[in-house]
């Protein structure tokens, strides 16, 4: 199995950076990595989804951002994680993936998920319903999304949304891999065994992701679906490398994204062995954000000592 790496891009900034000096910060990073990662990874949010921030911070919007970098590295993967699915129509969703899809030559990974913060919905005009209906309404979305990208005209009568005859043209060329995120047993994983290529697992211990897959396993034999079909990617917000496992179980201590059941965490071969793990489990595809950002130690440390253990394989 390959395994690929993709950069976390940080939604805004923790240091009381500049809106110009945190938009410099992406490119440090990004002039680094391209080559190297595979992949960028964007999230969807209009402000801060960290709670401790000031609301007011400033936050690049998922799809604008997504859309500029794609373009000015053009040897990266870029996808999104992920985008909710009550900010865009569907149907637009499918058009908007499908143009950059063709203008980008098959480099975006479509990253869906049911949305989740209420402040954010309220304070832009959204309705927030329950989460099983934002669940409902994703199963509808994925549903018209697909279709957009594969008939020739779209029809489709849901209880939350519709479209009638819709065009996507051009059709993406390959179709983009619809990643859907989350990890709710009950829901969201069923819309997980019936629609996604990829399911996003976002903060998961070892043994909460094992747990996870044994659940979507079972959904995936409800739906009549091979759980092997369906690409497993991990995400994690506390990725801390350093020379000595204390330096750097003290970076990621003194970051605010401190993950001690999910983080990865220690020297080269401590988070190789970590990274192992989750590859064990079944993982493909990782999207890491490093705990020492917008420093270049940490990220520059895993290029050299443990990307090439798995670019080798």
């Amino acid at each position: 199995m390959t395994v690929h790496f993709g950069w976390r891009t940080p939604d805004f900034p923790v240091d009381g950076s500049s809106t110009l000096a945190f938009r410099d910060q992406h490119y440090a990073i990004l002039d680094e990595i391209q080559g190297r990662f595979d992949s960028v990874w964007v999230a969807d949010h209009f402000q801060p989804w960290m709670p401790s921030m000031d609301q007011t911070t400033g936050t690049f919007e998922c799809l604008t951002t997504l859309i500029y970098l794609c373009a000015k590295y053009p040897q990266l993967d870029f996808g999104t994680i992920v985008m909710s699915q009550s900010y865009r129509p569907p149907a637009l969703i499918a058009k908007m993936a499908s143009i950059l899809q063709t203008l980008s030559d098959g480099r975006f990974i479509l990253g869906i998920g049911a949305g989740w913060k209420e402040n954010e919905y309220k304070s832009y005009g959204y309705d927030y319903p329950s989460a099983q209906i934002r669940i409902q309404q994703l199963d509808e979305a994925v549903q018209i999304i697909r279709g957009m990208f594969t008939q020739p005209k779209m029809t489709f009568h849901g209880k939350y949304y519709h479209v009638d005859e819709a065009i996507c043209e051009p059709k993406p060329e390959p179709i983009p891999p619809i990643m859907i995120g989350g990890s709710g047993r009950k829901l969201t994983l069923r819309v997980v065994a019936k629609y996604a290529d990829w399911w996003n697992g976002v903060g998961l211990s070892l043994q909460q992701y094992k747990e996870v897959l044994s659940v979507l396993d079972e959904h995936c034999q409800v739906v009549g679906r091979d759980p092997s079909s369906i690409v497993k990617t991990f995400s994690t917000d506390c990725v801390s490398v350093a020379h000595t496992s204390e330096e750097a179980q003290r970076n990621a201590m003194a970051s605010r994204f401190y993950n001690a059941e999910a983080g990865i965490i220690g020297t080269p071969d401590e988070v190789t062995a970590r990274l192992d793990q989750y590859i064990q489990l079944g993982v493909e595809h990782f999207m890491l954000r490093f705990v020492d950002y917008p420093g270049l130690t940490g990220i520059r440390l895993f290029m050299d000592e443990v990307l090439p253990r798995y670019k080798r394989k």
